[in-house]
């Protein structure tokens, strides 16, 4: 049985932009964060795909291997206005269930949806009305099948444009030609993991008995992907988020002790607003810099149980004067929230001024909310406050009017 129609954007950076400027259509084209050849791809055109550019291919290795590859700085506001728009398109063929990144959402199917014409009909008119009604470059991926997890891998089965559908007789000839590496969840270390279990290739992966593969994954995990190989579908287990945090290389301008202070307070700043959008609260803080010339300098420290910006930034200034000096030049900085703890498990804020601060951040995530980013924020942040912009994060969708 049928029960989810699961939608993969192509290339969806790089179509982006090729939708919104003529002059790149049909041009291979790398999409990145900076522009410096110390930067790399975060996507890349079927074009330049075509040359063997892929994501997380470095700049100069993108120009060797595709000489007129044309790159283009991102602009991740501008992918999540589109993706917004491309959820409400779908959301005018079938219920959105998921969205699970900037360019992956998946629909549930109900009653007669779950015949197979019927669900291939739904599938054609989201990508007609994708065309139509977003951008008539922007192409992608539908996979059909009895569970999410093999509806995702039918996205992967054909690209570009692509609509597959995986039924349960289908199973597990369909996945066979596959490689390993093309199933979700499955990345380098994983991939090794598998191997030295005796597990080479998809068929023997879905010849493998539960208890074998419970052992690969040391888990119930391994329970889990029995059951999807099978087509069997499951609950969603409770998500609970580990970290939440930032990194940013600097540019020219801010490659100095100042800079990479003030550039991290920006970081420190951006996480917190997220932290609270999330409901969660956070034990230690994380520091990272890492210089030109090789070295880094990193710090941890602990926060008790905070969720306000203001005793993060206290506690982070506290770690960076303590900081061996250095005549090196900063050239990457990060920080990261963890040990998190969810708003309903976390105890009230014990003494009064604690609790002003925490509802001081409330209070300022909500002024930036309704009248723009950067509406009130540290001063100590006011030269940096271009530094540092929106990133988009696997599975996590920025809302444009949250951002701090």
């Amino acid at each position: 049985m049928l029960t989810t129609l699961f939608l993969d954007m192509n290339a969806y950076f790089a179509s982006v932009e090729q939708q919104d400027k003529p002059e790149l259509r049909g041009k291979p084209i790398g999409v990145v964060p900076v522009m410096a050849e110390s930067s790399c791809c975060i996507a890349a055109s079927y074009e330049a795909k075509r040359f063997g550019v892929k994501t997380g291919c470095s700049v100069r290795d993108a120009k060797r291997l595709c000489p007129n590859i044309t790159l283009i700085e991102g602009n991740p506001e501008r992918y999540i206005e589109v993706h917004h728009q491309i959820v409400a398109t779908v959301e005018s063929c079938l219920p959105v269930d998921g969205v699970h990144s900037i360019d992956e959402m998946s629909c549930r199917l109900m009653g007669t949806e779950r015949e197979v014409d019927r669900a291939v009909d739904i599938a054609h008119l989201m990508k007609d009305r994708i065309r139509d009604q977003v951008g008539r470059y922007l192409r992608c991926s539908v996979g059909i099948a009895p569970n999410r997890f093999l509806s995702k891998v039918a996205t992967e089965i054909e690209k570009p444009d692509g609509l597959v559908v995986i039924q349960l007789s289908d199973l597990p000839d369909k996945l066979h030609p596959l490689e390993l590496s093309d199933l979700p969840g499955i990345g380098r270390r994983m991939l090794i993991r598998l191997n030295q279990h005796g597990i080479m290739n998809v068929e023997q992966l879905c010849q493998a008995s539960e208890d074998h593969l419970i052992d690969v994954w040391q888990s119930v995990i391994g329970r889990i992907w029995w059951h999807w190989l099978r087509g069997h579908e499951l609950k969603d287990p409770p998500v609970h988020r580990r970290t939440v945090g930032h990194s940013h290389v600097l540019p020219p301008e801010h490659r100095s002790a100042d800079g990479a202070r003030a550039v991290l307070i920006r970081l420190i700043q951006k996480a917190g607003a997220r932290l609270r959008d999330l409901g969660y609260w956070a034990k230690r803080l994380h520091i990272l810099v890492i210089y030109m010339d090789g070295p880094k300098w990193k710090a941890t420290a602990s926060l008790g149980l905070c969720q306000d910006t203001t005793t993060m930034i206290e506690v982070f200034s506290r770690q960076w004067d303590a900081r061996p000096h250095t005549s090196c030049v900063p050239l990457k900085v990060g920080m990261r929230l963890d040990d998190l703890t969810e708003n309903r498990q976390a105890p009230i804020p014990l003494f009064p001024g604690e609790r002003k601060r925490v509802r001081l951040a409330r209070a300022i995530d909500d002024l930036n909310g309704r009248f723009g980013r950067h509406t009130v924020y540290f001063a100590s942040m006011h030269h940096t406050r271009a530094a540092a912009p929106i990133r988009i994060a696997f599975g996590n969708i920025p809302d444009l009017e949250l951002q701090a």
